[in-house]
């Protein structure tokens, strides 16, 4: 059986993981999310732990995914995901207009980039976004998009870049 399928899931306080026919429902503090629940994959909770098995062998990569999916749902409804994005170049901002994110990124128009549902976006200074939500893959999302306006390029670096990434350099043309 796979390693990362035979770790239990710990359910923390308020975090409630229920099986509605075909869908697992995990609710908590920061919202609700569902997944679509696989045939080959058998669910057991008890006392605040879920653990999977795979009904056969053959199931047993399905359910090593569908616990990391889980793990990451019951994390979201708990303390919630966040990626941090920074705005590099002369010039270059963000701000809050209602549920908008207005984004002067160098171009000869503002970008307007509309929140999605469950997702928010704050913006602590005018160089630095915050996108924050339950889901880890629409966090991954939203971030990514907002990052495809304008990537950092390699030879000054400017665009917007995650926090954590590290922007490998070019050197200019020589005469």
């Amino acid at each position: 059986m796979s390693r990362v399928a035979k770790k239990p899931i710990n359910l923390p306080k308020g975090v409630e993981l229920t099986v509605q026919g075909e869908t697992l429902n995990v609710k908590g503090p920061k919202g609700t999310l569902t997944i679509a629940k696989p045939a080959g994959v058998d669910l057991n909770i008890d006392n605040g732990v879920a653990n999977l098995s795979p009904v056969t062998p053959a199931d047993d990569a399905l359910t090593g995914t569908i616990r990391a999916i889980l793990a990451n749902m019951v994390k979201g409804v708990s303390d919630g995901f966040e990626r941090k994005l920074e705005l590099v170049g002369v010039g270059y901002r963000a701000a809050m207009q209602g549920k908008d994110l207005n984004l002067s990124l160098g171009f000869s128009h503002p970008i307007l980039f509309k929140t999605p549902e469950g997702i928010t976006i704050v913006t602590p200074t005018q160089t630095e976004i915050l996108v924050q939500g339950a889901d880890k893959q629409r966090v991954g999302e939203v971030a990514a998009k907002i990052r495809g306006f304008r990537p950092p390029e390699p030879y000054k670096g400017k665009g917007v870049k995650y926090s954590d990434e590290t922007i490998i350099r070019k050197e200019a043309k020589k005469a």
